[in-house]
């Protein structure tokens, strides 16, 4: 494999834990009803797509227009990537290596540019990416859409088929087979319940990631 393009949200950053707590608490409850929803249907999607996903498979229970929806993501993005988000544990080390070995890195995630400068700056990391590919660059869906990961692709000049991309969710899971990539589901304690069996493989933790990106890239 040539390449590794890691999703931001849940495998680069834990901010997926933030998310999950805002959408639970707050957003959902507000939006369509407590319950309606299970956090697996959305995660991984770009936020501005979440309404319009709600409108039509929940419209009856919608309540919420999609400016005050996207507000209450926009809001909380900029506390969270720079108070509270951390950084994967040992992927510094893990990207040297990475980089030793000659394969290409990149950044593929349905968020905002500016939510991937604000991780990107803040923890000093923009060297160790070839690529930076956010949802600003999909003229359609994002994941599970494949576009995206077809987009790092090209960026990093390699052919999906020898890229593998880390993702913590079934939506993006998803997407990078769709692309023909190897996919790697990331667990978590955050996503133990995410069903993310159709992943060619999974790592349990850094430590595990790490092995296996290694190996994979041996």
């Amino acid at each position: 494999m040539d390449a590794v393009l890691f999703d931001m949200d849940g495998v680069l950053v834990d901010s997926e834990e933030y998310w999950v707590e805002l959408e639970e608490e707050q957003v959902l409850p507000e939006a369509v009803g407590e319950g309606v929803v299970d956090d697996e249907e959305i995660t991984g999607m770009n936020y501005r797509e979440i309404h319009g996903y709600l409108e039509e498979h929940y419209g009856e229970h919608l309540d919420m227009g999609r400016e005050e929806f996207e507000a209450y993501y926009e809001d909380a993005a900029e506390e969270l990537y720079h108070e509270h988000a951390e950084l994967l544990e040992g992927f510094e080390a893990l990207a040297d290596d990475l980089r030793d070995r000659g394969v290409r890195t990149a950044v593929v995630s349905s968020s905002p540019l500016d939510w991937i400068g604000i991780v990107v700056d803040r923890f000093g990391i923009d060297e160790h990416f070839d690529a930076v590919v956010s949802g600003n660059e999909i003229d359609g869906p994002s994941k599970p859409e494949p576009e995206v990961y077809e987009i790092g692709a090209a960026e990093v000049g390699v052919d999906p088929s020898e890229c593998i991309a880390v993702e913590d969710s079934e939506n993006g899971v998803e997407a990078a087979n769709r692309a023909g990539m190897t996919s790697v589901g990331y667990r978590t304690e955050i996503n133990q319940g995410m069903d993310l069996s159709t992943a060619d493989h999974v790592a349990d933790g850094p430590q595990e990631l790490r092995g296996l990106l290694l190996e994979l890239t041996s």
